[in-house]
């Protein structure tokens, strides 16, 4: 989200002119947290023909986004905006967001031979740029309140019961997820990750309680499968449908909501716990999530649409093979070259926009809109 010097910590007495120090789990967080966002969409067109990968998406689903959500929040500042600040909301949400719903438009017509232009329904993935704005739009607000993680759950809770409010400018799905947010920002706040030491210390047993957790996950899943294919489990994950056109139009279908909501943040604090801690080859990709993000749903749009992946058989083949491919085509899309390539589209600078040409055109630092600081 915001960058602010959120990724290092600086100890009170540091200078300034002390480098600051990366800390890699956000890093690995990050890129682990988008590699699971990318097997997501690509498992999709299998679960159509395998009760193991529906269940495996469905565990997958439990958890990837709100944990995502967590991270973003938790590098973000509540202050009143800086005019930086305000900018990179129209450089790195809007303007991106813009410029991909226009190529999306022109694929599918492209593609499709039609399409219907309407900048108000995000395209596929588009949806998450737009919540990232919203939610650092209102976040200032939300730590004015005394309880601001208990009203964002009312929120969330309370959105569903309003069929109106749906997926234009993503607006179901913000406010669903907006808890996921609001609690990263207060574990930062509260500064609860360092008085813990939650980075420092990880004792064996909490490894063995969060595999087992994720384990359970995914055997619930499976072992109920018909149960949650009755309810549509798999859209109330989403956070997006009114509980009336999930067929859950009893009063209590907010609990629903709440229960999902409950094992989201259980299978968040598992995942994180076994997220590395150290630096790898592979750590710095997780600071261009943004592009994986963005590219990748190209990348999987002809298998979303010619069926490729449909009446895939045996599972035990091709579920491993996805899986691969998956954490590959993140890494592609996370290097250098691609990078170079798609700049201009993911972190456009147009200084023509602004009356101070400066808030576009800032050297130094780069921030990705989940919360990444890094060299330009």
């Amino acid at each position: 989200m915001s960058s602010a010097g959120a990724d290092a910590i600086v100890p009170p007495t540091a200078t300034a002119q002390r480098p600051r120090r990366r800390v890699p789990f956000w890093d690995n967080a990050r890129y682990v947290c988008i590699v699971l966002v990318v097997l997501g969409h690509a498992v999709q067109r299998l679960i159509y023909d395998s009760d193991i990968a529906l269940a495996f998406y469905l565990a997958l689903y439990a958890f990837h986004m709100p944990a995502f959500a967590i991270i973003s929040g938790y590098f973000s500042k509540s202050g009143s905006p800086t005019r930086v600040q305000m900018a990179r909301i129209i450089t790195d949400i809007i303007v991106p967001y813009v410029v991909f719903e226009l190529l999306w438009t022109l694929t599918k017509w492209l593609v499709e031979g039609q399409a219907n232009p309407n900048i108000t329904k995000p395209s596929w993935t588009l949806w998450f740029l737009l919540a990232l704005g919203i939610f650092r739009l209102v976040l200032p607000y939300l730590a004015l309140l005394r309880w601001p993680l208990l009203w964002t759950v009312i929120i969330s809770i309370g959105v569903g019961y309003l069929p109106n409010v749906d997926s234009t400018f993503s607006l179901s799905r913000t406010l669903g997820l907006l808890p996921f947010f609001t609690l990263g920002w207060w574990l930062r706040d509260r500064d609860v990750v360092g008085r813990l030491r939650l980075l420092d210390h990880r004792p064996w047993w909490s490894r063995v309680v969060a595999v087992a957790l994720l384990g359970a996950a995914g055997f619930t899943a499976w072992f109920w499968l018909d149960v949650w294919e009755r309810i549509d489990l798999r859209h109330w994950l989403f956070y997006e449908d009114s509980y009336a056109d999930l067929g859950g139009e009893q009063w209590w279908a907010g609990g629903v909501r709440f229960a999902v909501m409950i094992v989201a943040v259980i299978l968040s604090a598992a995942f994180f716990t076994l997220i590395p801690r150290g630096t790898y080859w592979w750590t710095p990709f997780g600071q261009y999530t943004m592009y994986v993000f963005l590219l990748h749903s190209f990348v999987l749009y002809p298998f979303r649409e010619s069926g490729v992946l449909r009446d895939l058989d045996p599972t035990w083949l091709w579920l491993p093979l996805v899986v691969v491919a998956s954490v590959l085509l993140a890494l592609v899309l996370a290097t250098r070259p691609v990078r170079r390539v798609f700049r201009p589209l993911i972190e456009p600078r147009p200084t023509w926009l602004f009356s101070d040409p400066s808030l576009a055109s800032r050297e130094g630092h780069r921030n990705d809109p989940t919360g990444s600081r890094r060299p330009r």
